[in-house]
């Protein structure tokens, strides 16, 4: 429950102008009235682009934009607009200061948690989607801020979504060229295999001129090339559920939702080929303003790693099993090879010994277990594969095994293991009784036998007269000799790998963007053409999954739609004869889709013609550096004046630092080298806020207790209210399971809207964690209060003005406007507000003056603090900036806000001290301090401490040796 502020009933015709919680709610939802929501031209948010009515092009851009949220049924807790406040007031701020400011807002809006409650509830998604947008929008817009509504869209509108599947074609229809590290279109490629006539690798090895290769060989290699490819992969498959479930989802091969058997299975889906740009991803993270922290990140997401890639010769193989490593020159203590399940070479050996029922068990048995499951689990299994490798550093035979903590997915899925170095294949050989050799020595480390010693030292037992000798050297100097003989033997090379794995992009749901792809009778595919776009999604009455063992899309139950014609289904004829038939993918593109590319749309939102308008993009995407010698929009990104990325400031949770940013990222990137966005990078600045929490309580075995359930016994004291059994008040995040969520139009109705943004800003640091507490707010209002009493008669509502200025709050003043324009740039609101406070204490009249017409500040003063006020609390600002003539409406009758002031000037004379305060030292401990003249001399400043009377006391007539003045700082006496 609220904590109220208490408030004492007006006597009659007496203070019908307080600022009450009822006065501001009144006054805040007037001024949002008439200033032409949804658009907000009055407050002058509507901004123009290049070549429109009303724009400025000798103004700075300024390109700030929020990570837009995903409208949930619930709507907005206090904790969702503090990254959204604090945009708001930097954009006022900006406005101010002279900027073209683009600050818009919209909606990611598929996504399976709208049609898990869809399918819950019976009603279609699109309906509770659009219901929550509709309640976001009106929260959003009751908190004040001044978005460009002009602006705004859905990720499901299908005049959005048609470029997102756009986008997905440019992909399908390009490849990366290793040689100039850049995208290409697929077409340069497939003309150079014609025009050269080119041999090419066709799956199972089969080498082919290409004029030799059917039409569908031709697309199975240009697959293997696309950025956009149909790949497969080995999925979580819940029957029961009717869909893939992610790692995270599966335990102990069940669903976490229902317990159900999952099955791990192969199945076709599209894929982003992302790891070919993981070294771009990774050196650019230089070029962009953003937290220490993600970039750590999502540099170790993308992990790379240098090593060797080593040929192993299998018994009984023509091919060898190849090992990507890190520690090549640990290569003489690899004494047995494990490969996933998964792997082929466990298939073949399977075929080979039909009897092996032992290694089947397992191989089905580790198959349906999740990489998450494989991966923590402390119990090492596997199995002998009774196959054998060939060490080609010691010729000995080593036994291949299979277990599942080796992943198909990383790297080749397989490893060379050295268990006297590597903790996993340590535990390993010990549960299975296999060799252990040390061949690295370890100062500080001896290789007891007991545990493996990991870490870089000396080579030993690595010596091979027949092959290579390195024992001696230091584990850099092994790695190259390692690698130099791998290379000059044909037994390996060197190699850089990744963490990163190629992005599945397909989803077994409904709602989601369709993609633009058909298949003909024999599986080749086809894109829609982009003239033809949007593919749009069917409505389903039924969008639930289907029950079944092998994967079927929701989208499969649209026969009509799915069963069509080339011709109906938009596919180019040239590529496909229209009247063939085809049948459309039913696959649909994940949550992540539309949130990869919007900031670029938000651009040009309206433009039917084309993703984004070039002059628009170029506009508020590029911009230079403030060291570059030329001014105005570069036409064209150049890496010496242009910052590399282009929205000036994203604002988001930490939560989305590593998959959102780096798919983003991506696509973007992919834009750039096929000439469709002007910088190589989406986001130049980044900033996380950070989390708001609220009091959640705990029992004594640690269990969390509903707020509802909690009875405040005394001041600080809790018990649960139904055994009276003490409880302890802890910190946590905002859940409906702990009924500790606070609902801001609750807050709104106790305090308004300009209080709720002055307290979120207020409670900390805005990087910082804290807890929301709502008998804080109490503090926060009365500042407001305060503020109002300053300028506004409560009885009458005329303002109250001082007939002359003070010289210490005119002082105060710039001060004041100084200090809170600078911490507004750092983002540092909690000390803007604090500054404020100090100022309205300052300057509010003393209770003891006689005539309560007369004011503490001027007319100027008041109209300098109400503007710096008005990015933090328009609506009181604009309130008082309506007395003072700055807002309202003209005589012309033009809307006005002081959206349409100047930022106050600052006189840098009056920021500068008249006085300082400087302590007095004698023998070392502080006695006095003093006010001194800034200008003061030391000879000025000795004779004023010297007759200080604390001075004089102290000194006690005692003969002084010596005064040392440090001018502006101290005074230091010795007697």
């Amino acid at each position: 429950m609220s904590a109220q502020p208490t408030e004492k009933a007006p006597e009659a015709n007496e203070l019908q102008h307080r600022y009450s919680a009822a006065y501001a709610n009144a006054l805040e939802e007037r001024w949002q009235a008439s200033l032409a929501w949804p658009n907000g031209e009055g407050y002058g948010f509507r901004q123009p682009n290049p070549g429109e009515a009303g724009f400025d092009a000798s103004k700075p851009k300024f390109y700030c934009l929020d990570m837009f949220p995903y409208p949930s049924g619930a709507g907005l807790h206090v904790g969702h607009p503090e990254g959204y406040t604090a945009t708001d007031i930097l954009c006022r701020y900006k406005k101010l200061k002279g900027f073209n400011v683009l600050h818009p807002m919209g909606w990611d809006a598929f996504g399976l948690p709208a049609e898990q409650y869809a399918i819950q509830t019976g009603v279609h998604p699109e309906v509770t989607t659009k219901k929550a947008i509709d309640n976001f929008r009106r929260q959003l817009r009751r908190f004040g801020f001044m978005y460009d509504w002009s602006r705004e869209f859905a990720t499901i509108d299908p005049d959005y979504y048609r470029w997102t599947q756009w986008i997905w074609l440019q992909a399908y229809s390009s490849w990366f060229d290793p040689a100039v590290k850049k995208a290409r279109r697929i077409a340069e490629l497939e003309a150079k295999f014609a025009r050269e006539d080119s041999l090419v690798t066709l799956d199972g090895g089969v080498a082919k001129k290409w004029s030799a290769c059917t039409k569908r060989e031709k697309q199975a290699h240009l697959d293997t090339h696309r950025l956009a490819y149909l790949g497969t992969q080995t999925v979580n498959w819940c029957p029961k559920l009717g869909t893939v479930l992610a790692n995270e989802e599966v335990i102990d091969g069940r669903s976490e939702r229902g317990g159900f058997p999952v099955l791990r299975m192969p199945l076709k889906q599209w894929m982003f080929r992302i790891t070919a740009y993981a070294d771009r991803l990774l050196e650019d993270l230089a070029h962009v303003d953003w937290p220490d922290m993600t970039r750590t990140l999502q540099t170790e997401w993308i992990g790379r790693s240098e090593g060797a890639e080593i040929r192993f010769a299998v018994d009984g193989e023509s091919e060898p099993l190849i090992v990507f490593t890190t520690r090549p020159d640990t290569i003489f203590g690899a004494t047995y090879m494990v490969v996933a399940p998964e792997h082929p070479l466990v298939a073949r050996a399977l075929a080979r010994d039909a009897a092996n029922t032992k290694l089947a068990e397992y191989v089905a048995w580790a198959k349906n277990r999740s990489d998450i499951d494989r991966q923590a689990s402390k119990e090492k299994t596997g199995c002998a594969t009774g196959l054998f490798a060939v060490n080609p550093a010691t010729g000995a035979r080593i036994p291949v095994w299979t277990a599942d903590y080796v992943l198909m997915g990383y790297g080749t899925g397989a490893i060379m293991a050295v268990p006297a170095h590597d903790e996993r294949d340590f535990e390993f050989a010990k549960a299975f009784g296999l060799a252990i050799q040390q061949v690295v020595e370890i100062d500080g480390s001896p290789f007891t036998g007991d545990t493996a010693t990991a870490g870089e030292g000396r080579a030993v037992n690595s010596a091979n007269a027949a092959t290579v000798s390195i024992d001696g050297l230091s584990t850099a100097d092994a790695k190259r000799a390692v690698i130099a003989w791998l290379e000059k033997s044909n037994l390996g090379a060197r190699r850089v790998n990744y963490r990163l794995r190629d992005w599945l992009f397909s989803r077994q749901r409904y709602w989601g963007e369709p993609f633009p792809i058909v298949f003909d009778e024999e599986g080749n595919h086809y894109p829609v053409s982009a003239s033809q776009l949007p593919v749009v999604l069917p409505p389903l009455a039924d969008y639930s999954p289907i029950e079944s063992d092998t994967p079927q899309p929701p989208l499969a139950k649209a026969r009509e739609w799915t069963h069509t014609t080339a011709g109906a289904a938009g596919v180019d004829p040239a590529l496909l004869a229209p009247d063939t038939p085809v049948v459309r993918e039913t696959n649909t593109m994940p949550g992540w889709a539309g949130s990869c590319w919007y900031y670029l749309r938000y651009s040009s939102p309206k433009d039917a013609s084309r993703f984004v308008s070039p002059e628009a993009e170029r506009y508020w995407m590029l911009s230079r550096k403030k060291s570059a010698a030329s001014a105005g929009v570069p036409t064209a990104y150049d890496p010496a004046t242009c910052h590399t990325g282009g929205v000036d400031l994203y604002v988001g949770g930490s939560e989305h630092a590593v998959l959102h940013c780096l798919y983003a990222r991506f696509w973007h990137k992919m834009l750039f080298d096929l000439g469709h966005v002007s910088t190589p990078e989406p986001f130049g600045k980044l900033f996380h806020q950070g989390l708001i929490t609220s009091y959640a309580f705990q029992r004594a075995d640690r269990s969390l207790v509903p707020t509802d359930q909690v009875t405040e016994v005394k001041e600080g004291e809790f018990v649960e209210t139904a055994t009276g059994e003490k409880v302890t008040q802890i910190v946590a995040k905002m859940s409906k399971s702990l009924k500790n969520v606070v609902n801001p139009d609750e807050v709104i109705a106790d305090y308004g809207a300009d209080t709720f943004r002055l307290y979120e800003m207020y409670m900390g640091p805005l990087e910082a964690s804290k807890p929301w507490n709502t008998r804080d707010i109490v503090g926060v209002f009365r500042f407001l209060q305060r503020a109002w009493r300053l300028a506004v008669d409560e009885r009458t509502g005329e303002l109250l003005l001082a007939a002359n200025a003070d010289a210490k709050l005119e002082k105060l003043l710039h001060r004041t406007i100084h200090k809170v324009g600078d911490d507004i740039e750092k983002l540092s609101f909690n000390t803007a507000i604090a500054a404020m406070i100090e100022f309205v204490n300052a300057a509010t009249r003393p209770q003891s003056m006689t005539d309560p017409t007369q004011g503490g500040l001027t007319r100027d003063q008041l109209a300098h603090f109400a503007t710096i006020l008005w990015p933090f609390a328009p609506h009181i600002a604009d309130e008082i900036g309506a007395k003072l003539g700055l807002s309202g409406t003209t005589a012309e009758g033009v809307r006005i806000s002081i959206a349409t002031q100047p930022w106050p000037a600052v006189d840098p004379m009056k920021l500068v001290d008249d006085e300082v305060e400087m302590p007095v030292q004698i023998q070392g401990k502080i006695k006095a301090r003093l006010m001194v003249p800034a200008k003061a001399d030391a000879a000025a400043v000795e004779a004023l401490a010297l007759a200080h009377a604390d001075v004089v006391a102290a000194i006690a007539g005692r003969p002084v040796k010596k005064v040392v003045v440090v001018p502006g700082r101290m005074v230091n006496i010795v007697v």
